[in-house]
């Protein structure tokens, strides 16, 4: 297929939906990898439309976000998830799974949704102009919720709101660390933490503390030169993201029936990548007064429809570093890779 750079999208190009409603293109333009490996894998193609199953829609993409889990999906690490994603090359090309836009065509088995609709949360393949998703993994869009900020919301804002009131329940009162603060999970937990009144400690690097307290923490230490031994704990609650610390140094900054939730992972080798800590936390669990726990999130309408309200209210304000275009999103990445953004990056294709 046709790496097409900067070429303006076909969406005006037109072939009757299958609602009889509107136009739609026989191709859109897409993030793609058709192998994996580095951000050079990326390309900017012009792909057949997408079409929805019996319990799918067809989205007309307004924006998409881009969360960590797209660097494991591009680079194939750890290898043990390939078991899902595909052995030896991905089985969906298009990269992405945050998405928000508008319902253009529907599934003969999808109820609660119409043509029209504005809607938010995860679809396999999201950095694209039209993507297919499970109706029942869409929630609909708060008017006063915009598309960009919906796209930041299915992956990153439900794994916060799992961890901090699902896992760890959460209270007024509690204290709070939240390891890996100014990411995309990080910046929604702090939120989501102070919300419910809990005194958040952060941790983050020194040029991010500001963005952090803004976000409610209370307290911020900079990781370099603060071990967390060293912070004002014990905590009621470690919430570690996308961290590699040895879950001996976690569970000595918590009270003694504390708990530690583990969100990702990094480090441990290309086969397990992270996941060592979490087999781990869920080994020594049964064995200790302290709650040690990891989870994958389960998107749902109803997860879905949560965080639109915490944002509709003003409860949670979604950190957006930048907004940019599909060319944009191989130089994103490689700043996720690199630590350098504040909060998250929305794609408008």
């Amino acid at each position: 297929m046709e790496s097409l750079g900067h070429q303006p999208s076909d969406l005006t190009t037109s072939q009757a939906s299958s609602t009889g409603t509107s136009p739609l293109p026989d191709h859109v333009r897409a993030v793609t990898r058709r192998r994996y490996g580095g951000v050079t894998e990326l390309q900017v193609e012009r792909i057949p439309r997408p079409e929805p199953g019996r319990a799918e829609v067809l989205v007309k993409v307004a924006a998409a976000g881009l969360d960590r889990g797209a660097l494991h999906l591009l680079t194939g690490t750890p290898y043990a998830a390939r078991a899902a994603f595909g052995l030896h090359r991905p089985r969906q090309p298009v990269l992405g799974l945050e998405v928000a836009g508008e319902v253009v065509a529907l599934g003969p088995e999808v109820t609660g949704l119409a043509v029209g609709d504005r809607v938010f949360g995860t679809a396999a393949g999201s950095l694209s102009e039209l993507a297919v998703a499970r109706a029942a993994q869409l929630a609909t869009t708060p008017a006063e919720v915009s598309d960009e900020q919906a796209a930041t919301l299915s992956i990153s804002g439900g794994t916060a709101l799992e961890a901090v009131q699902r896992h760890a329940q959460v209270e007024a009162g509690q204290r709070v660390l939240v390891l890996g603060a100014s990411g995309g999970v990080g910046s929604f937990a702090v939120q989501i933490a102070a919300h419910l009144g809990a005194e958040v400690t952060a941790v983050c690097s020194a040029g991010k503390a500001d963005f952090v307290r803004a976000l409610g923490a209370q307290h911020v230490a900079d990781y370099r030169t603060t071990t967390i031994g060293e912070l004002a704990g014990p905590f009621d609650t470690v919430i570690d993201i996308a961290g590699n610390r040895p879950i001996s140094e976690l569970r000595r900054v918590l009270t003694p029936t504390g708990t530690l939730v583990i969100v990702g992972g990094e480090g441990g080798g290309r086969w397990l990548g992270g996941l060592h800590r979490n087999l781990a936390a869920a080994a020594l669990d049964p064995f200790s007064r302290q709650h040690l726990t990891w989870f994958v999130t389960r998107q749902s309408r109803e997860l879905h429809a949560r965080l639109g309200d915490l944002v509709a209210t003003g409860a949670v304000r979604p950190a957006i570093d930048r907004t940019v275009g599909l060319d944009g999103v191989a130089d994103s990445l490689t700043a996720m890779g690199q630590g350098t953004l504040l909060g998250k990056v929305v794609v408008r294709p």
